[in-house]
């Protein structure tokens, strides 16, 4: 199946999307990002096709702009059901809110020893930025890691005005 591509800039560098046939974004990555994309990692065949990801970019410049709150574009990122069912409960976290990761286990209906579990989805999750995994800290209210890095997750809770005091 046809993978396609492009880059486009944003106040946290160069994003690299990526979408299958069907025009649903597979994968938003950002530079230096941990187990991210990369130009020289996508796949074989994969045809760069800037217009493809149009409204893509339109959204991501208003969000950056301030002016769009929740993302209204089809998504499909592959992972377990677990990860699946992770990544879901991210999409209910709303913007200028935060969550815990022990808050998305119980969302999820996972004991509290799936907490650690829940971390490594939340990880992996190959659509930083519109699926909102930046929006998940500690219990204690800690800023813990983000796969874009710990300034990038600061720059977005900061544009959505949701940065813990601490």
């Amino acid at each position: 199946m046809t993978k396609y591509c492009t880059t486009v800039g944003s106040p946290l560098g160069e994003l690299l999307l990526t979408a299958d046939a069907d025009g649903a974004l597979t994968s938003l990555s950002v530079p230096g990002q941990k187990g991210g994309r990369t130009v020289q990692g996508l796949p074989d065949g994969c045809v760069r096709d800037p217009a493809r990801f149009a409204e893509v970019t339109r959204q991501l410049d208003a969000y950056f702009a301030g002016e769009l709150k929740e993302f209204d574009l089809k998504l499909r990122a592959e992972g377990t059901e677990f990860r699946r069912r992770v990544w879901g409960a991210l999409d209910d976290v709303p913007y200028g809110a935060t969550t815990s990761y022990g808050a998305v286990a119980a969302a999820i209906g996972a004991s509290g020893v799936a907490v650690r579990a829940v971390g490594g989805a939340i990880g992996a999750n190959p659509l930083l930025i519109v699926r909102p995994c930046h929006r998940v800290i500690g219990a204690s209210g800690a800023l813990t890691g983000y796969a874009g890095g710990l300034e990038r997750k600061v720059r977005l809770l900061t544009l959505e005005g949701s940065l813990p005091h601490f």
